[in-house]
């Protein structure tokens, strides 16, 4: 993977992909939007809607410009899951229907006949085996739908399918409202205030490193924790216990840099209690779970002197109700007076929504904006570039 070396790749990307919201006469225009719909869903219902609602100013923005939107994007790992939940949430904005078989020639039918003002959502994009292999028939397919392309899912511009990748190639391409946003915002890290603190959490060292390399020169104090920090301690000669960690050793080496830190003191699970030891004090039989009081307070210090806060990965095993340190952190940061990027699935999962409000800007990225931050650009951008 290549690093950012300068701001020259940020300047190229934010200049290159031209907004929708700069597009005249789109009057008649069919308009395929590709949208963050990954929405969680119980019994039927979304259960968090927040994903939705990022995309509903480009949907509103095209229909008053008088386009006919068809909007697609897909939902979990399960090809069997509908999109029937969304288009039911999408009623209350809007005129929708769906279309429960893209491949039919009664998807042509409804384009044909549907209503001015109505918009069309595409099934479930991953029932189809076209879309994660790039099919180019399946991106044709998509494409036959519209006049103009949309990519508004940053979440999914780090991944080379159909209608990220395909689709921008047979279709005038733009960059939506909130792709355009998290753009905007992730690209602030490469030019950042300072100080600058870099907070970097959750698992897998080889997913992370080159956020480390990327990132080691640019902030002021580069915060470690999560499983990465277990990664460490292991390759450093220190006994972990049972704690998880990486496949891949961590690189020691890097520590070298005295503004990169780990935790001071950890939670651990030992004898069936919770107890917190030094760093260098877990036995074999110990198992880490969270980072300890001591090691909060450090970087809740330096959260009060940063002005430019990047934050991705829990400190703790929230999945097994481990949220102290996440939650601690997570509030001081969003009392704090610092420009504060948030992202990353399990953190804001781990962090409530009133708290999250409170952050200066909340990424829907997850994988998409490691890649984003740690290479500057995303196939999913590029394919767009005009």
């Amino acid at each position: 993977m290549r690093l950012l070396v300068n701001q020259d790749v940020y300047l190229k990307n934010k200049m290159a992909i031209t907004p929708i919201t700069t597009v005249e006469n789109l009057k008649g225009k069919r308009v395929l939007v590709r949208g963050n719909l990954n929405t969680p869903v119980a019994d039927g219902h979304i259960t968090d809607t927040y994903r939705i609602e990022m995309l509903i100013p480009t949907i509103m923005f095209l229909r008053e410009a008088g386009a006919q939107v068809i909007l697609c994007g897909h939902l979990g790992r399960d090809k069997d899951a509908s999109l029937e939940p969304v288009a039911r949430y999408l009623q209350d904005y809007m005129p929708t229907v769906l279309v429960r078989d893209i491949l039919s020639a009664s998807a042509e039918e409804t384009m044909q006949y549907v209503a001015p003002g109505t918009v069309v959502l595409l099934e479930n994009l991953r029932r189809y085996d076209g879309e994660e292999k790039n099919d180019p028939a399946f991106a044709q397919r998509l494409a036959s739908f519209a006049d103009i392309f949309v990519q508004d899912d940053f979440s999914v511009c780090h991944r080379e399918h159909a209608s990220v990748v395909g689709v921008p190639q047979l279709l005038p391409s733009y960059g939506g409202i909130q792709l355009m946003e998290e753009i905007n915002q992730l690209s602030k890290a490469f030019t950042p205030e300072h100080p600058f603190l870099f907070i970097l959490g959750g698992a897998k060292v080889e997913t992370k490193m080159p956020l480390m390399e990327q990132f080691k020169d640019k902030a002021d104090t580069l915060f470690i924790g999560g499983v990465l920090a277990n990664d460490f301690f292991k390759a450093m000669g220190k006994d972990v216990g049972v704690s998880a960690t990486s496949d891949k050793p961590a690189p020691v080496e890097i520590l070298n840099e005295k503004k990169i830190i780990l935790p001071h003191d950890v939670v651990v699970l030992r004898n069936g209690k919770h107890e917190t030891v030094a760093y260098d004090a877990v036995l074999p039989k110990d198992a880490i779970y969270d980072a300890g009081r001591k090691t909060v307070a450090d970087i809740v210090s330096c959260i009060k002197k940063a002005k430019f806060i990047l934050w991705n990965g829990p400190l703790g095993y929230c999945e097994e109700g481990f949220c102290a340190a996440t939650l601690a952190v997570a509030e001081a940061v969003a009392k704090s007076n610092a420009y504060s990027v948030v992202g990353g699935g399990d953190t804001l999962a781990a962090v409530p929504d009133d708290v999250q409000m409170q952050f200066s800007f909340v990424s829907t990225g997850g994988g998409a904006m490691l890649d984003y931050l740690a290479d500057g650009d995303l196939p999913g951008l590029t394919a767009l570039e005009n």
